[in-house]
């Protein structure tokens, strides 16, 4: 070689290198981190630059030739996966919130940022830098069981078919687990309120740190789970931790066992949409599973089945609900002394089950999250309804019912507020009805869109009060014109000795924080009389109709002549 072409190619080997050193560069002011690693195609590190051994407690030069895939929580692994396959496909992403094997196996959050300056065929440049609080924060954002950190149902179908998608997209894998402890109760019963709270903490702490992304699992049902893991996790392993766990904080040292079932979903069996609703359904099945005597294995081994009927069944509600294939029943509600109608609660009758109850329907609504779609057209329905009449007559007035789950879509409130908008003319004739309240996780929200509604003139009514302990916690945060006493307190009260002396304290408390009471599932004279006992304000029952479209049926009212005899008897 002669010196001139020396020369020449001394010259080329400086300005690659320049290149190289300029993409670097441009690589770390991109991603703005504390440590820079260059992958070659197959995700292998040819360079490292940085805080290595404060986020590896190794050397840069120690971290040369590993994957970088091996570097990182093994959970996490498949989502890192599919965000590198991606970025080779779109050039770059920004602060990927994961979790790395720090020093001595320690799992570190970080911020992943990555660029690839030609994607065809450069290498890739990632970035990490240690996650501030807002990160993390961000990444865990969603709707949580207060005990265990856990999402609920919902907001982990909608998670885990999104990664589940992307996943698998990229070329790798991941399953859903269903993990059932069976004697939860039995050793909630065993433990006190600390020990209860260390259990349900341990747990839920524990799946999350084995899911993709360190948030991907669920609290389902009491001592029922779900979790989106790597499929190279040895759930045989994750089953027996948890077993080891139960028996670290159960005083006895007996523990609970533990089952669990895997379901495998290929690639293209659903899109995202329907992979959410199936997983949604599958997860209420497992949730009665326990009741109904069905094994979680059986379960997760018709999951395509379950999905394929949760499929069918949601686009067949959606045409219900999109062409108004329903129809609005009312039944009155009474004021208790002088027998005059208040006003009529609206509830739902569908054209093809003519005389059926409609509970499966908006059950099945409620399980595969579709409830806030039939709330708005149940809203609209009655709307239309009470268009019927002219605009300056009162005579009637309709409590429409607004599920738990509704008030959580953000979706639902902005649509149910512009309706209301538009018709301004309801106030007065328009009240609505909290069902399901169990279902809403977050009070502080629901107190605010219940206060939005009365602002602007509306009455809201809080459902199925005295069924559980937390209708206290309800009524204390949540500031509503009257409350329904639910018809299986009432018949309770009936029969227990103590009975009557609770349900008038119920009645007082309500009257002293100036919330009128409701008591439904009257259906007999001896009732009647028994809630006018305990101080009740209104009544509704069969005693007084069944659920009728014809309000005529109740014009006069049936067994109005018993409120004539109970004046009498007053004066």
């Amino acid at each position: 070689m002669t010196g001139e072409h020396r020369v020449v190619n001394d010259s080329l080997l400086r300005l690659e290198t320049l290149k190289v050193e300029r993409d670097r560069y441009v690589s770390l002011a991109f991603c703005w981190a504390d440590l820079l690693f260059e992958l070659d195609r197959q995700f292998m590190v040819v360079f490292a630059a940085g805080a290595t051994q404060a986020f590896f407690g190794r050397p840069k030069e120690a971290l040369t030739g590993t994957n970088f895939r091996d570097l990182v929580a093994p959970a996490d692994s498949p989502l890192v996966g599919q965000l590198l396959k991606q970025i080779r496909k779109t050039g770059r992403s920004q602060d990927e919130v994961i979790r790395i094997l720090g020093p001595q196996g320690a799992h570190l959050w970080v911020s992943l940022s990555a660029y690839c300056l030609d994607p065809s065929k450069g290498n890739l440049f990632v970035g990490l830098r240690k996650s501030r609080a807002i990160d993390k924060a961000a990444a865990l954002s969603h709707p949580r069981d207060e005990k265990s950190g856990l999402y609920d149902s919902g907001s982990f179908a909608e998670l885990a078919a999104n990664r589940l998608k992307k996943i698998q997209a990229a070329g790798e894998n991941a399953h859903v687990t269903l993990v059932s402890i069976p004697a939860m109760k039995t050793l909630e019963e065993r433990l006190d309120a600390t020990s209860n709270e260390t259990l349900a903490q341990s747990v839920g702490d524990f799946l999350k740190a084995n899911s993709v992304g360190g948030d991907s699992a669920a609290k389902v049902g009491n001592g029922q789970f779900s979790i989106l893991h790597a499929a190279s996790t040895k759930v045989d392993d994750m089953v027996r931790q948890i077993e080891s766990l139960t028996r670290r904080i159960d005083p006895t040292g007996q523990g609970a066992k533990v089952e669990s079932a895997t379901m495998v979903m290929g690639p293209d069996d659903l899109d995202e949409e329907d992979l959410a609703k199936g997983l949604l359904y599958t997860l209420a099945k497992f949730r009665e599973a326990e009741a109904e005597g069905i094994s979680i294995k059986n379960l997760a081994a018709n999951m395509s089945t379950l999905v394929g009927q949760a499929v069918v069944e949601v686009n067949n509600f959606k045409s219900v609900v999109t062409q108004a294939k329903f129809y609005v029943a009312l039944q009155p509600i009474i004021h208790i002394t002088t027998g005059e109608v208040h006003h009529f609660e609206a509830l739902c009758r569908f054209d093809a089950k003519p005389g059926e109850s409609p509970f499966k329907t908006i059950t099945f609504a409620e399980e595969t999250g579709l409830i806030h779609e039939f709330d708005l057209a149940m809203a609209r329905k009655v709307v239309d309804w009470l268009a019927k009449f002219p605009r300056n007559n009162d005579k009637y007035r309709v409590a429409v019912n607004v599920s738990g789950f509704s008030i959580g879509r953000p979706a639902y409130v902005e649509s149910l507020m512009w309706l209301l908008k538009d018709n301004p003319w309801t106030q007065g004739k328009l009240m609505f009805e909290i069902t399901e309240s169990s279902r809403m996780s977050d009070l502080e929200s629901a107190n605010n869109f219940i206060q939005s509604l009365r602002s602007r003139g509306y009455h809201v009514c809080l459902d199925d009060f005295g069924a559980g302990a937390a209708s206290f916690q309800y009524l204390s945060v949540l500031d509503v014109d009257v409350v329904k006493l639910d018809g299986s307190a009432v018949k309770n009260a009936q029969r227990a000795a103590k009975g009557r002396a609770f349900l008038s304290a119920l009645t007082e408390l309500c009257r002293r924080m100036k919330v009128e009471t409701i008591a439904e599932m009257v259906d007999t004279e001896e009732t009647l009389e028994f809630c006018r006992d305990c101080g009740c304000n209104y009544v509704q029952g069969f005693l007084f109709g069944k659920p009728s479209p014809d309000i005529k049926d109740f014009s006069p009212l049936p067994q109005g002549a018993l409120f004539r005899k109970a004046v009498k008897l007053k004066f």
